[in-house]
C-alpha cells in the first residue's frame, strides 16, 4: 500500500465522500491574473494539510504530490481565516451523529494530555528551612 515515493496510500487523497462535503465549505478562489502559475488543486492541497496534521511533519516536508509546503500552509491559513475547519468539524460531528450517534449528555477531558500554555506554572525546588535531622544511608 505504498506509492512510488514510499508514502502510505491513505495519505494520497481525501476520500470521495468526505471531499463532496468539504468542497462545499471551501471559499471560491479569488480571480487571478493571467500571470504566474496556475492554482494548485484544492483537493490535493487539502490532502497535504491532512498529511501535515496526521504526521506532525514540518510544512516544508510535505511530499510534492500535494504541492509545495508553502502552498499548503498559505491555503491552510486562508481557509482557517474563512472558518472552513470549524464548519468542517461541525459538519463531521453531525455526520457521525447521524451514522453512529453521539451521546451529547456527557463529555470528558483528560487534563494530563492537555498542554499548558506558555509552559504552565514553574516547578522550582522548595527552599529548605532547616537541616534535616533524619538518618540516611550515608550517616
Amino acid at each position: 500500500m505504498r506509492t512510488r515515493a514510499g508514502m502510505d496510500k491513505r495519505f494520497n487523497t481525501i476520500p470521495e465522500p468526505l471531499w463532496q462535503k468539504l468542497k462545499l465549505l471551501i471559499p471560491p478562489p479569488a480571480p487571478r491574473s493571467r500571470r504566474g502559475r496556475p492554482r494548485n488543486d484544492d483537493r490535493a492541497v487539502m490532502g497535504g494539510i491532512v498529511y501535515r496534521l496526521r504526521t506532525g511533519c514540518q510544512w516544508r516536508a510535505i511530499p510534492p504530490e500535494f504541492g509545495s509546503g508553502q502552498t499548503c500552509h498559505r491555503r491552510f491559513q486562508e481557509w482557517e481565516r474563512a472558518g472552513v475547519f470549524e464548519k468542517l468539524f461541525i459538519c463531521m460531528l453531525h455526520y457521525y451523529d447521524h451514522r453512529r450517534g453521539i451521546q451529547w449528555q456527557w463529555g470528558a477531558l483528560d487534563s494530563v494530555i492537555v498542554k499548558a500554555p506558555k509552559g504552565g506554572i514553574s516547578r522550582d525546588r522548595t527552599q529548605r528551612t532547616a537541616r534535616s535531622s533524619a538518618l540516611n544511608a550515608m550517616s
